[in-house]
């Protein structure tokens, strides 16, 4: 299989950034396969850039993710700026950063608030504000629950008081 130069380019600037900051490990790199089932999605392509964590120390892994993941959201919301930089449409990528697992148990939790979201708002019929998420976590709600017909989601607010509201959708 040819190895996709936007993959390259993302593992090369990963592992670049991190020898900056005097850690040296590797870079493992993937191309998401996001089942859409309808054809072709206009989304970019979507790599995920793992950081190797065997030669670690923990002290390193928790700077490397700070605080609810703002380090790890902060080296990601680089990558995608940085590297799509300039870049033609169809050579941009979007990149998704992890850390020892960091992002997979994110995305579960997230998924749980958004069903959690879903149905409070089945049930009581009111909206519901979904606080204190990233702008890439919104994004996450957003695309979990589109497949939801009888809910709509948007955001409210301003950074870094963006909230994502969770409603019954306006019959059309």
């Amino acid at each position: 299989m040819m190895t996709d130069s936007r993959m390259q380019r993302g593992q090369q600037w990963l592992k670049t950034l991190l020898q900056l900051t005097g850690i040296n490990t590797n870079i493992k790199a993937e191309l998401e396969s996001l089942a859409t089932g309808e054809g072709e999605s206009q989304e970019p392509d979507s790599f995920w850039l793992t950081i190797d964590e065997v030669n670690l120390a923990p002290e390193h892994i928790q700077v490397l993710i700070g605080p609810d993941g703002t380090v790890l959201d902060a080296i990601q919301y680089l990558a995608n700026s940085i590297l799509n930089l300039n870049q033609p449409h169809e050579e941009q990528a979007s990149y998704t950063v992890e850390l020892n697992g960091y992002r997979v148990r994110r995305q579960a939790e997230i998924r749980a608030i958004a069903v959690g979201a879903a149905e409070q708002v089945r049930t009581t019929g009111r909206e519901v504000e979904i606080k204190s998420l990233s702008s890439a976590e919104r994004r996450q709600v957003h695309t979990f629950l589109k497949d939801f017909s009888d809910l709509e989601t948007f955001s409210r607010g301003k950074e870094p008081h963006r909230n994502l509201v969770v409603r019954m959708a306006s019959p059309e």
